[in-house]
């Protein structure tokens, strides 16, 4: 009853304010473009996406107008901005669901409105998008749990000296499912047990720290390796370790390059990241978006979950090569990471 009375709800809504426009009013709107962005636990959407988006629509689109929003990890809160661009006039609405089944609910609203949805970063699998954008989600499971795996065995490290914890990423998200499918994909391969693991809601940081904490007591002394799904939840697991005394730490996996990350590499807290800067897919979308404005069908190169696709391979960072995918590519500046108490870090990896 609850998703039948969103449905109609935004049938309505949508429907009244069309009813309401001048026509005037409606031309305008026809380049009007959605961006819909899922939380604010990860600090990429305020920092990066939107702002890459932003300049690249502006650079294509002169005359197009862009909404964003952001539903800080509420998916009632994103079917009601999804309610409020339709009733806008957005005829083309770039969704990162918060919850992968709301967002199939909501690609059936556009359906019926004639408005295009381009699935964003998270993919949509129970109704197909008219495009999906993203990072190989499974390869950057693979790839940071591959990376971590050679690092314990370059250490002469075996499943006799204990196992790994495995801290995915949101429930309802479904990048997340598919970088913790990714990550299964190589500890099945190895001898180093998967002592435990945990789906953590919203992404949030402190949920992955008070999981990790629990984890620490429960495996004291058996834990040679964290495989976080992002460097948020990262971020956690290395604050609960920190607060329990494990000296040195174990190596932790990441995903998304912030630059606390970043800072923690080349402090030696994080092991590796993924360096996939988000500017690349905002601009892929930005020019998908303009493509269904004119009414052309923007270019593929896979099919996903049924959905025409981009998917774009990321690179694993860590202290070996960092300055040359972060540093050099001018992701982020030598002057944000190597700032309060990390110049002596810095000069011993050669990036001052």
């Amino acid at each position: 009853m609850k998703q039948l009375f969103k449905s109609t709800g935004l049938r309505l809504f949508a429907a009244a304010v069309t009813l309401l426009m001048p026509a005037s009013a409606m031309a305008e709107n026809a380049k009007t473009i959605a961006f819909l962005m899922p939380d604010q636990a990860s600090s990429r959407y305020e920092a990066r996406d939107n702002p890459g988006f932003q300049v690249a629509i502006k650079a294509l689109c002169a005359e197009c107008k862009v909404i964003y929003q952001n539903a800080n990890g509420d998916s009632e809160r994103q079917a009601q901005q999804f309610a409020f661009v339709v009733g806008m006039g957005a005829s083309v609405v770039v969704l990162s669901a918060v919850d992968s089944e709301a967002g199939a609910q909501l690609v059936r609203q556009a359906n019926e409105a004639g408005v295009k949805v381009i699935a964003y970063d998270r993919p949509i699998s129970a109704q197909p998008a008219d495009f999906y954008i993203s990072f190989d989600n499974e390869g950057i499971g693979r790839a940071i749990t591959a990376s971590l795996i050679e690092n314990l065995e370059s250490k002469g490290l075996s499943d006799a000296d204990g196992g790994v914890v495995q801290i995915n990423g949101s429930p309802t998200d479904g990048a997340a499912t598919l970088i913790k499918n990714g990550a299964y994909s190589v500890l099945s391969k190895t001898g180093f047990a998967t002592l435990s693991e945990f789906d953590t809601p919203g992404w949030a940081p402190p949920k992955a720290q008070d999981w990790m904490a629990d984890q620490i007591q429960q495996f004291s002394g058996q834990i040679v390796g964290v495989v976080a799904a992002n460097d948020g939840t990262a971020g956690g697991a290395i604050a609960a370790m920190r607060a329990a005394g494990m000296d040195p730490l174990p190596p932790v996996t990441g995903n998304d390059a912030t630059v606390e990350a970043l800072r923690r590499i080349i402090a030696g807290e994080q092991y590796n990241t993924i360096s996939k800067p988000s500017e690349i897919v905002a601009k892929a979308a930005a020019e998908a978006s303009v493509a269904f404005l004119n009414g052309d069908v923007p270019p593929s190169n896979v099919e996903f979950l049924g959905t025409p696709s981009q998917l774009f391979v990321p690179a694993v960072v860590t202290q070996d090569n960092l300055k040359v995918e972060i540093v050099d590519k001018s992701i982020v500046s030598v002057e944000e990471l190597c700032g309060d108490g990390l110049e002596s870090d810095c000069r011993s990896l050669g990036l001052r």
